[in-house]
């Protein structure tokens, strides 16, 4: 009787070794990813579903609320089960999450991005792949622009001609002139100068000359040369904002009611020959009702600003969007997050969802020509991005020093634009609280 309990309690230890084994086998197949966009959040749930079909890998997606990553990941990080697989915003958040980030060199993924200049690197390790890349410039109306050539004394026969600031100064303040026989209200759509709705000023439009500052003094932008600027392009980006806010649809003083949805309605309307945004927005002008311009005749012209060289700038293109893997984890979860990330980029059904419905222009070669974005504005990003000779502005915002450093920079614009500030003191601003704002 006891050799047969005995017997007993031996079967049913093995018996919850087996299952330990089997619960700790289940749990190494779990992937936690913390994600950054929430506009993509339901369609990570589709993607759970299928990877797990396919794997039997159990994709854990975790979403932040809007303005909250970094405090999220922060909280996550320090628990029993943290994130695997999250995202660093480029340089500034490398050196943030440092301790954490796996190189990345080695992976199958980053052996397939097809500009390896875009990773976020650290000597000669690799701590962040971009999974998107996105383009931002000067969208125009093709139809308005073809308008304008043909008008008596145009001062530019193609948007060929057009590739400096003298020659689309000239062009723009000539369409002005002319716009009741274009049809328009103003070249340029409203520069929003709502607070909160500006970030196409104080952020992407600032990123021209501080590229051209870093670039030329050949700046490191993992060190801590990018503390200070000088503001070198100052004066270039005067130039180019008075040309908007000069011929605008909107007068100056009141561009501070303005939205980023006024001006997109605005270009989408016709009232606007010109706006400057990004790739994102085709599905804002495409949305609008009433809208009058014709998906081929959306098209889009670098932001030039009177640089020397210029003539070979393309459009602003890079990401704040990359993945970076937890090397706190055990080496078995890494390699799950490995594996996720590339069969997202190269299985069949992974760059589906890529391309139809995260939206994402990919950065890899593993995707064939019919598998790319097929969007108007998508399709100019990817064009200028292979037109040879041609140099992309990098996106070096990413290591703009804070947001409150934005919000006060856009707040110097809108009190330039209604005339309540002087360039001088814009200018002082940007460069005192660029330094303050370091932490220096």
């Amino acid at each position: 009787m006891k050799k047969r309990i005995i017997a007993v309690q031996l079967i049913a230890l093995a018996l919850i070794v087996v299952l330990s084994g089997v619960a700790q086998a289940q749990e190494s197949q779990s992937l936690y990813y913390l994600n950054f966009k929430p506009e993509i959040a339901e369609v990570y749930n589709d993607i759970s579903a299928v990877y797990e079909a396919e794997t039997g890998v159990k994709l854990n997606v975790v979403t932040a609320a809007s303005g909250t990553y970094e405090q999220t990941l922060k909280s996550e990080i320090a628990k029993a089960d943290p994130p695997v697989l999250f995202q660093i915003n480029g340089p500034k958040g490398y050196a943030s999450w440092k301790d954490y980030t796996k190189d990345l060199k080695g992976t199958e993924l980053y052996a397939h991005l097809s500009d390896k200049s875009l990773a976020v690197m650290d000597g000669d390790g690799v701590y962040g792949i971009p999974y998107v890349v996105e383009g931002y410039g000067i969208i125009y109306n093709q139809a308005i622009m073809d308008a304008y050539f043909a008008t008596e004394g145009a001062l530019a026969a193609s948007m060929d001609e057009i590739n400096n600031f003298a020659t689309l100064k000239a062009v723009v303040e000539d369409m002005t002139a002319k716009k009741d026989a274009l049809g328009i209200d103003g070249v340029f759509a409203s520069t929003s100068l709502q607070p909160g709705e500006d970030w196409r000023w104080q952020t992407h439009l600032a990123n021209v000359p501080v590229y051209y500052e870093f670039k030329n003094n050949s700046i490191d932008l993992t060190s801590d040369a990018t503390k200070e600027i000088t503001f070198q392009y100052g004066p270039n980006f005067k130039d180019i904002f008075d040309l908007y806010i000069n011929n605008s649809v909107t007068d100056p003083k009141l561009l501070g009611s303005k939205q980023v949805a006024d001006s997109m309605a605005e270009f989408a309307l016709g009232r606007a020959a010109m706006v400057q945004n990004g790739n994102w927005a085709w599905s804002q002008i495409a949305s609008v009702d009433g809208n009058v311009v014709a998906e081929e005749d959306i098209k889009f012209l670098p932001i030039y600003i009177g640089v020397e060289g210029e003539e070979n700038q393309g459009l602003c293109t890079g990401t704040e969007n990359f993945f970076a893997i937890n090397k706190n984890v055990s080496e078995e979860k890494q390699k799950l997050a490995e594996d996720f990330i590339y069969w997202l980029y190269s299985s069949e059904k992974g760059k589906e969802f890529v391309t139809n419905k995260l939206g994402f222009i990919a950065p890899f070669d593993t995707f064939a020509e019919d598998e790319k974005p097929t969007d108007p504005l998508a399709k100019e990003v990817l064009n200028w991005m292979g037109k040879e000779g041609v140099t992309s502005v990098a996106w070096n915002f990413t290591v703009f020093p804070s947001q409150t450093f934005k919000n006060d920079f856009g707040a110097a614009l809108l009190q330039y634009a209604q005339g309540q500030m002087d360039w001088d003191a814009v200018s002082k601003l940007v460069v005192d609280e660029w330094k303050s704002e370091s932490g220096n």
